[in-house]
């Protein structure tokens, strides 16, 4: 699947009332489904030692991909594809591994 085309998909099921309200929801909603990411690794290393299992990897998948759908509307609402946020990010950490500042921390680095 092209990112484009899935995020094309995704946005046929963004139902808002307006582009406020839009970017919003996806804002707060992209937080909350990469907590629930988190919770679940977080899960796997408190009950399971760190030992992921197949049921794990499936509810996280899901999860992954509710990231995705709004990753993919809050890109559409701010004026981006998907392919432009990728390809930005890939030349973005590859200039940062090429100038030996892959580790570290700032934006700009």
């Amino acid at each position: 699947m092209e990112l484009n085309n899935y995020q094309k998909d995704a946005l046929t099921t963004a139902v808002y009332t307006s582009d406020e309200q839009k970017l919003i929801c996806t804002v707060l909603g992209l937080n909350g489904e990469a907590g629930e990411v988190a919770e679940k690794i977080k899960k796997v290393w408190r009950d399971k030692q760190g030992i992921v299992d197949e049921q794990d990897r499936k509810d996280i998948l899901k999860e992954l991909g509710d990231v995705l759908w709004y990753v993919a509307v809050l890109a559409d609402t701010l004026g981006w594809s998907l392919e432009e946020v990728g390809q930005t990010n890939l030349d973005k950490l590859k200039s940062r591994f090429a100038r030996g500042k892959i580790q570290g921390s700032g934006d700009d680095r």
